[in-house]
């Protein structure tokens, strides 16, 4: 608090002045017990405080001596009128705002696991809310003597789910390590993602949707104002993302609103070089569409009647994107065509994808399985069974799930990969993780399954309760320091550390991420050359 100087007391005799000079000092004794407080906050070392735009906010201090602050405010409740609006800025506060718990997670269904293994990965059972809007800061030090790069994560859950408050998501690992890291919630589901032709009407951008992804600009542009108050430098900034959040930092990598928020990027699992799904969007005159439907299968009139619903009725609806939308304004153009053209975002890259993203998918029998290729396939077909034989059903379940895995993660990732390196002149690192993680009973058989890297690369093991073994805890501190060494120059590689070579294009190689890490040769890359010879043909 700023008080003014320079000013002058005089005696007043008169009885208003009398009474002048009380309120005077009464104010005055006020503003003193505000600073007095602020002071014993200030000289309190277990309560961390920061002052951001929106007000000053204190944290809580850890055994380990890091700074954390839990629920900051990086945006206005997006509620009521503001719902499927973009960010607004967040309303300030007077006084300390205490922040030592995580903001309600996004609006979504109960969190059930959908397979034996995720139960690990889901939202804790914290509140949920339109409320969302908040951002989580783990910091080694307030007030470096020279600021620290930050690390800005947001989560996976195919856009309907998740949220910053799931403990494999920690920061104190990453902050350990000498980087800020900064966890960001974002609206999920029609919340996320609803187009309408009444939104594109009353937009300033005459555009609907994506109002996820531009919770993500306005969580960096938080970063950009606000983080060097926690010891942070927004010169150095990376976006990291799993699943959905990797389709989200190959959309930011497009996005001109985001260009110059972020310098560095990884992606787990996830690309939009997709020609279907989830990362491949859609456009703006289909997702408008879905919202009209949506309109009509809510059984109200306008926009007017979707926002006065409960956001519990909203929960359910079949209708409405729940995607990004290529829009022409937010999205300009696809991923691809961006990337062609060399428009994209020119940062270095970190990408990869898993062994056995895609293992939760139910077994067909060879029969079943080729069965579409040809359909699928067209004059490729044969091309396309041997490459995914099926001669019994074992290798039938293998081959699909190596299919599956390609298609949705592997080939879209290289192709992101062979697509930034020709045409950004930056390096990316391209890598496999291949560990199968340790588990009991039945969770053995997911291998190494989606998401199951995350723990690794944050060293977060001890978040899950797996039989870990000295393997699992080597390769957590190995990743972790590629990751963390990434964040801070844009290079993963380190003292003590298996070499990692860039990916070149000419003869692409992967850092194989187990037990015994080591770079090989990209392992698909003739199944890739058909996947790429498919999408040329335009029967993908």
């Amino acid at each position: 608090m700023t008080i003014a100087t320079g000013s002058t007391m005089r005696f007043i005799t008169s009885k208003t002045g009398f009474h002048l000079l009380q309120r005077a000092l009464g104010s005055l004794l006020l503003v003193g017990m505000v600073l007095v407080h602020n002071r014993c906050q200030k000289g309190n070392p277990d309560i961390p405080l920061a002052q951001t735009s929106s007000g000053m906010v204190s944290g809580v201090k850890t055994g380990e001596g890091l700074q954390v602050f839990r629920g900051i405010p990086f945006a206005a409740p997006p509620v009521g009128d503001l719902r499927w609006k973009p960010p607004q800025p967040a309303p300030s506060w007077e006084g300390i705002r205490k922040c030592a718990e995580f903001g309600p997670s996004p609006v979504q269904g109960p969190p059930r696991p959908f397979m034996y293994w995720s139960e690990e990965f889901l939202i804790p059972e914290t509140p949920i809310s339109e409320d969302c809007l908040y951002l989580n800061v783990w910091t080694p030090e307030m007030e470096p003597e020279v600021p620290k790069p930050v690390l800005v994560y947001i989560y996976g859950g195919g856009f309907r789910s998740g949220g910053s408050a799931c403990p494999i998501y920690d920061g104190s690992a990453v902050a350990g390590k000498d980087v800020v890291f900064v966890s960001i919630n974002y609206r999920v589901g029609v919340f996320g993602f609803l187009a309408h032709p009444e939104l594109t009407a009353e937009s300033k951008r005459a555009s609907s949707g994506n109002y996820a992804l531009l919770d993500m600009v306005a969580g960096l542009e938080w970063v950009r104002d606000n983080i060097r108050a926690f010891g942070g430098d927004p010169g150095q900034v990376t976006i990291a993302g799993q699943s959905a959040g990797a389709f989200a930092v190959n959309y930011l990598t497009v996005m001109p609103e985001a260009r110059g928020l972020f310098h560095r990027a990884i992606a787990q699992s996830g690309s939009s070089f997709q020609s279907t799904g989830l990362g491949s969007g859609i456009d703006l005159a289909t997702a408008e569409s879905q919202g009209r439907e949506l309109e009509a299968e809510m059984g109200v009139t306008g926009i007017e009647g979707l926002r006065d619903l409960p956001a519990e009725k909203l929960l359910n609806a079949r209708n409405g994107s729940q995607g990004p939308i290529i829009d022409g304004e937010v999205v300009p153009n696809p991923v691809t065509v961006t990337y062609e053209n060399g428009e994209q975002a020119r940062v270095p890259l970190l990408l990869g994808w898993n062994k056995d993203d895609l293992v939760w998918l139910p077994s067909m029998s060879p029969d079943e399985f080729h069965s579409g290729f040809p359909e699928r396939f067209g004059p490729m077909e044969a091309d396309f069974k041997a490459a995914y034989p099926a001669g019994d059903s074992l290798q039938a379940r293998e081959s699909q799930r190596r299919l599956s895995r390609d298609q949705t993660f592997g080939y879209p990732v290289f192709t992101w990969a062979k697509n930034h390196s020709r045409t950004s002149g930056e390096p990316v690192y391209l890598y496999n993780f291949n560990r199968d993680l340790p588990a009991y009973d039945k969770a053995t058989q997911f291998g190494a399954f989606h998401s199951g890297e995350i723990v690794y690369a944050y060293d977060n093991l001890h978040t899950l309760d797996r039989p870990w073994e000295i393997a699992d805890r080597q390769l957590a501190s190995a990743m972790s320091a590629y990751w963390v060494n990434f964040a801070k120059t844009g290079d993963p590689n380190g003292p003590g550390l298996v070499p990692w070579e860039p990916f070149t294009e000419g003869a692409p190689q992967v850092q194989l991420l187990d037990t015994a890490i080591r770079q090989v040769p990209l392992p698909d890359l003739e199944t890739y050359g058909l996947w790429d010879s498919l999408g040329r043909a335009g029967t993908r």
